[in-house]
């Protein structure tokens, strides 16, 4: 299996999937042009995506999925609540009613030889989900948008050889930034997102004692920095008693695409 992250942050998201027969995306929260671009640096031409998995509805997962769904026939999976707000939102234009897949959380479903199980996470959104994906006896782990975590998302989590897990923000960076107060509580929050120290600490009951590949992904442009977020999350996985010779360590890019990872 592949995993290719043409954008993860807070002003975007897109992220390919792949397997020895099957192409997908999770998310489509950027313009159909850049996520063309990003396909075409690892020789996959969008005609062969076969599904695009959402996770929720805010703009930084959906903004360009009306035009990849429409221009290449391409079947959308998500909650029924996920799709039904995507249905109300004008400026992704009408989408064909015959391109919605409905998708349950704790119900898995194939597409072609990758094994899918969806499974809730707490955002604020509507009856969002994260996704497990597995074939050839490889499994990748995808968690972002959560505020928390909790023995439910580990169970989802355990055993992947490759992890994307969300680092959105810096506690300090936050509390002393510009946004409103409103927001910052929402982002704290258990319906918000993980920071640098959460996402470690989530990280670290992950770890199994195999090599596995972990992408420190969706960081806020205001509240985060790569390098910080690397920094933060391998010291406390060091203090925790790991070693970069238990698992690979890399930060997806919030706005460009990152190296592409074959486990």
């Amino acid at each position: 299996m592949k995993l290719f992250s043409i954008a993860s942050g807070s002003s975007g998201n897109c992220i390919f999937v792949g397997s020895e027969n099957t192409n997908l995306l999770v998310d489509a929260g950027i313009s159909a042009k850049k996520i063309e671009n990003g396909l075409k640096l690892i020789d996959i031409h969008p005609d062969t995506i076969q599904g695009i998995l959402v996770t929720h509805e805010h703009i930084d997962h959906v903004s360009g999925i009306g035009v990849m769904a429409r221009r290449y026939n391409i079947p959308i999976y998500a909650t029924y609540e996920t799709a039904m707000q995507i249905c109300r939102m004008k400026s992704l234009g009408e989408i064909p009613a015959e391109l919605f897949r409905f998708v349950k959380p704790d119900q898995s479903f194939s597409i072609n030889d990758i094994n899918i199980e969806p499974f809730s996470i707490s955002h604020d959104a509507a009856n969002p989900v994260c996704y497990t994906m597995s074939a050839d006896g490889e499994k990748i782990g995808i968690a972002t948008d959560l505020g928390k975590y909790d023995d439910y998302i580990l169970s989802k989590l355990k055993d992947s050889d490759l992890l994307m897990i969300e680092a959105n923000h810096d506690i300090n960076m936050l509390l002393v930034g510009k946004y409103p107060y409103y927001l910052k509580q929402r982002i704290l929050g258990d319906k918000g997102h993980l920071s640098n120290d959460t996402s470690a600490d989530l990280i670290s009951k992950l770890i199994s004692g195999k090599k596995q590949h972990i992408i420190l992904a969706h960081l806020s442009k205001e509240n985060n920095y790569e390098e910080l977020a690397y920094e933060t999350v391998l010291c406390e996985l060091n203090k925790a008693g790991f070693s970069l010779g238990d698992f690979s360590l890399r930060v997806a890019h919030r706005d460009v695409p990152s190296d592409l990872v074959v486990i």
